[in-house]
């Protein structure tokens, strides 16, 4: 079998199991040690706890305890207004799988945060909801080529995400 061939039997078999309302595939594993660090939002599905959001970016950090900081800033309507930011915390939903989290900002809600596909650099990362409401496109840079996002999007879209409600995050130049 050929890597196309093989690329378009899992593209016909993640689109199958998303219309058959199966949850969306993961990757196998996360290196959290490598995925740490500062991720930009080069794209979302627009959410209300974003509303407004520019330049919008996640920085992740080890914890003692083995979780996972967070800390979301977005600056408010335009790449000179003033930073907006939110600490919570991330953990394994699996134990020893960072492949799928649970994050938390405020008690008592938390959500789900998985990592849906990842750049074996770790350059960029596709990352959404199980109930596919929410998704998100990050990268290391502010910016990606334009056929490198278009090939993330097409894995969102084998995953059953609807890619219309995607909109690009206006991010300061490189």
């Amino acid at each position: 079998m050929t890597a196309r061939s093989a690329l378009l039997l899992f593209l016909a078999f993640t689109t199958a199991c998303a219309q058959h309302g199966m949850p969306p595939r993961t990757v196998e594993q996360v290196d959290l040690d490598r995925y740490v660090g500062t991720w930009y939002e080069i794209a979302s599905f627009p959410s209300w706890f974003q509303r407004d959001c520019v330049a919008t970016q996640a920085t992740y950090s080890r914890r003692d305890d083995g979780r996972v900081r967070v800390e979301n800033a977005c600056r408010d309507k335009t790449l000179s207004g003033e930073w907006n930011r939110i600490e919570g915390v991330a953990w394994p939903a699996e134990p020893a799988n960072f492949a799928r989290l649970k994050v938390q900002f405020f008690w008592p809600l938390r959500g789900d945060y998985w990592v849906l596909a990842l750049d074996p650099e770790y350059r960029w990362a596709l990352v959404g909801h199980p109930n596919r409401d929410y998704l998100w496109v990050l990268s290391r840079t502010r910016a990606l080529d334009d056929s490198r996002y278009a090939a993330i999007v097409a894995l969102a879209q084998a995953q059953g995400y609807d890619v219309t409600k995607l909109r690009r995050t206006l991010q300061p130049p490189q």
